[in-house]
């Protein structure tokens, strides 16, 4: 029985075609750490439960420990803040007899606590912000990138709906807005996995003011997940990325 060759459309046989080795080729996390205003460290670390780890994941692995980190401290940098010009007065104010024998006390214990006053001055404090605006930029980052690739594959569905429609094709037509209705599910995870990034900014207010700059803020993602809307998300995104890395920069700027 004769071979017969039968001729494939071009665009067929490009989805049979291997994609570039550049395409497919797993890059390898680089290490990440943050510094801590008293001197430690906090490393990400991979969870293979999750999958082949990546830079994103590694991000937001750190970032989880962060965030209680922030919430454990922010009472004592207060009452750590108020230790210094508590000792100054303390100091200046004439000894009265009653007090004689405990301002003595009061001070010694205050000034064994003086070193630790240094955490709020602000030079404790910068390499430990420096680090937390570098790794929550490239949160941000992670969150932009996967958001614009969701947004060209809606865009792709969009335009395939809409010659569906004119072609006629019911059964195209209910195939694509299936795949629609995934994609505006998975906007909305997408959209509410930044939350926690905007609860660390706040956390972090107190520590901005020590060390003299101004809070920032993460604005709403909200919960819409059309198109316009989150083509609007990603420029106010990118926006407030530029901002951090202001801010990253007058502190030292972020490692490449």
């Amino acid at each position: 029985m004769p071979n017969i060759d039968i001729p494939i459309p071009a665009d067929l046989n490009k989805l049979f075609q291997f994609p570039p080795c550049s395409q497919v080729t797993l890059k390898a996390p680089s290490p990440l750490k943050i510094t801590l205003p008293t001197g430690g460290t906090l490393s990400a670390f991979a969870d293979l439960s999750q999958g082949i780890p990546s830079d994103c994941s590694l991000t937001f692995s750190l970032m989880l420990q962060v965030a209680p980190f922030l919430a454990s401290i922010e009472c004592l940098l207060k009452v750590l803040g108020l230790i210094g010009p508590l000792v100054e007065f303390v100091k200046a104010v004439p000894d009265p007899i009653k007090l004689a024998s405990t301002v003595p006390k009061f001070l010694q214990a205050a000034e064994a606590v003086m070193p630790c006053v240094a955490v709020v001055t602000g030079f404790g404090i910068i390499p430990f912000i420096k680090d937390l605006l570098c790794l929550i930029i490239k949160a941000l980052n992670c969150f932009l990138t996967q958001l614009q690739t969701l947004l060209g594959t809606m865009e792709s569905l969009a335009l395939g709906l809409s010659a569906a429609q004119a072609a006629g094709d019911n059964d195209l037509m209910n195939a694509i807005q299936c795949e629609q209705a995934n994609a505006q599910v998975l906007a909305g995870n997408m959209t509410a996995s930044i939350e926690p990034i905007g609860v660390i900014l706040e956390l972090a207010g107190t520590l901005f003011s020590i060390a003299g700059m101004q809070p920032i803020t993460l604005p709403s993602a909200g919960s819409a997940t059309d198109l316009a809307s989150l083509n609007t998300l990603v420029e106010t995104m990118q926006g407030v990325v530029g901002t951090l890395q202001t801010a990253a920069a007058a502190l030292g700027g972020c490692d490449s």
